[in-house]
Order: C-alpha cells, then structure tokens, then sequence
C-alpha cells in the first residue's frame, strides 16, 4: 500500500479533463499493485493491454494467466463489483473531505489509500488467510477459535459496523468462489473458511449474546483473492482496485454539492479558572 499510495501521488492532474482523469486513476491504481507485487518478486512489470478487459487484464499484469484465465477474471470481476462502494466508510469519508476542499481527484484518491491501508478497514482480507492457515483444517476450529477468545484476541474477518448478520457481500463472493469452482479451479480453503465460519459464529454468539456479530466482506475476500492465485500481498492494494471507482463516484457528488466538509466539535477538558475581580 506504501508503494501504491507513492506511486499514485506522481499522477498530475493539471489540464486533464474530469472524465479522462477518472479513467486515468481508474486504470492506475490496477497498473501500479499489478507492476509492485511483479517487481516484489523480482520480475518484470508487463504493460496493460488495452484489448483486455480492466479484470483480466488486472489478473494478466499481476502475473496470473493460464488456460482458466476466463473464470478467474469473471470471479475478480466479481469481487470488484461487490467491493466497489459502502457507503460513508472511513475510505470514502476521507476521499470526499479531501474533495470538498475543492483539491483534485489525485489528492483525494491518495487519502483514501492512506484510510484504507489500514487494519480495521483493508487491511484485514490477509490476516483471515493468515488465520485459516494456523487453523489448518475445520477440525481444529473450535480449539483454535476457543484459545484466541480467551487470550482476548478478535477472529479476524467477523463483525461489522453496520450489520448486525452476516454480510450480504460475502453471500456474493462465495457464490463467485463456488463458480470459480465449477470452472476447474479449485479453492482448497473454501470449506475450511465455511467451517471456521460456523465456530466462530457460534462461539461469539456464545460470548457476547446481545450483538451478533457475523463474517464481513474481508472473510470471503481472502478466500476469493487467493483462489483467483493473487498473492496475500497483494490483497490490501486489490481492496483498492476496486473501491477506487467508488470513491470517484463520491468525490464528483461532494464537488456537486460545493460544501466544506468541517464536522462540530466539543471541549471536554479542564475549564479555566475565572480570574477574581479586583476589588
């Protein structure tokens, strides 16, 4: 995300029309994660190929191809689309205080990576990968689920600010995964995920009965992203990909309404002492 956030800063936004420069970004922030996860690697960047479509061409960039290429890019396709925009999150929120300064598209982009790089918003897809990994198969969930909850510790992947069920994206990631599926491209983490869903479902109904807390978006995205054979690396920055169209789409409205974005505040610390009056 650092080298994201970097290299979307060098786009200029001068003399450049409105709706050229959304296609510009658009493209840019796919371009850039594709070209730093090669090179992180220590490969060659390849360039876009403007003949492809923008998922399958995101998938070629990054290095995934192969004979499935069709299904993978129809399953990215899916993913983009269903974490394209959500409402006022913290993301799009810092886009649009950035845009009602009257800054440009770039600027206000930038933020937004720099919200959204962070592990209570995009930054949790690689760490339920992680989980699922140290959990090893759906045998060992309940164990491994019971420990982190007595240690204190979240089950990454579960519980959102806004449902209180389970998060109608995931439904439509792992339908994709199911798809993915039906293709030839297996997802040996699928049934381990829906396992370990069930456990920690469970589990934190057990423990805190008055707020349900269910899988978000980030715990089918982990197991979609690497299915489609992106590397853990590069799901923060895919997160990106695909919000940047929502985050466009919020900065022209904040710019149509032509408003400061300047939240109220409140004083709650020590009050001054009132100086006696001379007598």
């Amino acid at each position: 995300m650092d080298a994201l956030r970097a290299a979307l800063a060098h786009l200029s936004a001068d003399g450049v029309a409105p709706e050229q420069l959304k296609l510009d970004i658009t493209a840019a922030v796919a371009v850039f994660a594709a070209a730093w996860s090669r090179r992180r690697d220590g490969a060659a960047p390849i360039a876009p190929d403007p003949q492809l479509g923008h998922a399958a061409d995101t998938l070629r960039m990054a290095g995934v191809a192969g004979a499935d290429a069709a299904a993978r890019a129809d399953a990215l396709d899916a993913y983009l689309v269903a974490a394209s925009d959500h409402g006022m999150n913290a993301s799009t929120f810092t886009a649009r205080v950035v845009a009602s300064t009257q800054s440009d598209a770039v600027s206000a982009v930038v933020a937004a990576i720099g919200a959204l790089k962070g592990p209570l918003h995009g930054g949790a897809p690689g760490p339920v990968l992680a989980m699922l990994d140290a959990i090893g198969t759906p045998e060992q969930a309940p164990r491994w689920i019971a420990r982190e909850l007595a240690a204190g510790h979240r089950i990454m992947g579960m519980g959102h600010r806004v449902y209180r069920v389970r998060d109608p994206r995931a439904a439509v990631l792992e339908r994709a995964i199911e798809q993915l599926q039906a293709a030839g491209v297996r997802s040996p983490r699928l049934a381990l995920a829906r396992a370990v869903e069930a456990v920690a479902v469970a589990s934190l109904g057990e423990r805190r009965p008055e707020r349900r807390l269910a899988a978000n978006v980030e715990f089918y995205t982990a197991v979609i992203l690497d299915a489609i054979g992106l590397p853990q690396s590069l799901f923060s920055a895919m997160f990106a990909v695909a919000r940047v169209a929502g985050w466009l789409a919020h900065i022209d409205e904040q710019r149509a309404g032509g408003r400061l974005i300047r939240p109220a505040s409140r004083y709650v610390g020590p009050q001054p002492e009132v100086a006696a009056e001379a007598a």
